[in-house]
């Protein structure tokens, strides 16, 4: 065994000399079917966040706006669901699958989501705390939440302004959307603990997720949805969208966007990042 071997792969061999007795096909059979260990997973979304904090400023800002330009069919599945479905109690319970379309584009199609980045690059920061690692994350941070919110703008000016949708779905778009700036700032701050919580955990869940990544999505983005929780990209499109029909204010906007970004931050760093790196120290550090 090599001096300079990672600890995850000390680990693996560990298991597998735990197999002895066992055939060649029965011990293959048995690390297929092994679900990976919390280090491993940690180390895949490190590896991650390391190459994320490496991409150049321009593919950030490209990535980011192309996010948040798709987050908005969250928006517009919801509308649509919401407009032709039946005004019956079970309507409530399926409009929410809508909200998952602009995360399923968003997600499988690799682009940068702020809420993710409270997990990817945070966990390289944790392992390698240097100044230098705090300020490419804060660089990351500041260039995807600015590119993000760019592109939720620019499709709330094309559903708000544009002759794309009937009125009944513009109706629709707006009941959404005031119910997404309704509460007040604590309110909103927890459901963005939520909502940060259960995004990140997305992330850290997908490297294990195989064939099951898709339904993955959906049931946590549907949970999302379901409860209210207030996601900040997501959320922005909503805001965003009263604004520009004169149904809110900026004021209404930014008394969204703070505590629904602090509740974010909370849920994705405290609850995911640091708890999940904080099991596999030891392990990860040698």
């Amino acid at each position: 065994m090599g001096a300079h071997e990672s600890p995850v792969r000390r680990n693996k061999l560990s298991a597998a000399e735990q197999l002895e007795g066992f055939s060649d096909e029965e011990r293959q059979s048995v690390e297929h079917q092994s679900r990976p260990s919390a280090a491993l997973i940690h180390e895949t979304v490190r590896a991650e966040g390391e190459s994320e904090l490496d991409r150049r400023t321009s593919a950030l800002l490209l990535s980011g706006l192309g996010a948040g330009l798709a987050i908005g069919f969250s928006l517009i599945a919801e509308g649509l669901l919401r407009a032709h479905l039946p005004d019956a109690a079970w309507r409530e319970l399926l409009t929410p699958l809508g909200y998952s379309v602009g995360f399923v584009i968003v997600i499988l199609g690799r682009q940068q989501l702020f809420t993710e980045n409270t997990l990817t690059p945070i966990l390289p920061l944790l392992y390698d705390r240097k100044a230098e690692t705090f300020v490419q994350v804060t660089r990351l941070w500041a260039l995807v939440l600015f590119a993000n919110i760019a592109g939720t703008w620019i499709i709330a000016t094309v559903l708000a302004q544009g002759p794309v949708f009937p009125p009944e779905v513009n109706d629709a778009f707006t009941e959404i959307s005031r119910e997404s700036i309704s509460h007040p700032f604590a309110v909103t701050l927890l459901k963005g603990v939520f909502a940060g919580w259960l995004i990140a955990l997305i992330v850290w869940l997908l490297p294990s997720a195989e064939g099951t990544r898709l339904w993955i999505i959906i049931l946590i983005t549907y949970l999302v949805s379901l409860g209210g929780f207030a996601h900040i990209i997501a959320g922005s499109v909503d805001a965003a969208y009263l604004v520009l029909i004169g149904q809110g204010s900026v004021g209404d906007y930014v008394g969204f966007f703070v505590p629904t970004l602090i509740g974010n931050v909370l849920g994705g760093v405290t609850l995911v990042a640091i708890l999940n790196y904080g099991q596999v120290a030891t392990e990860i550090h040698g």
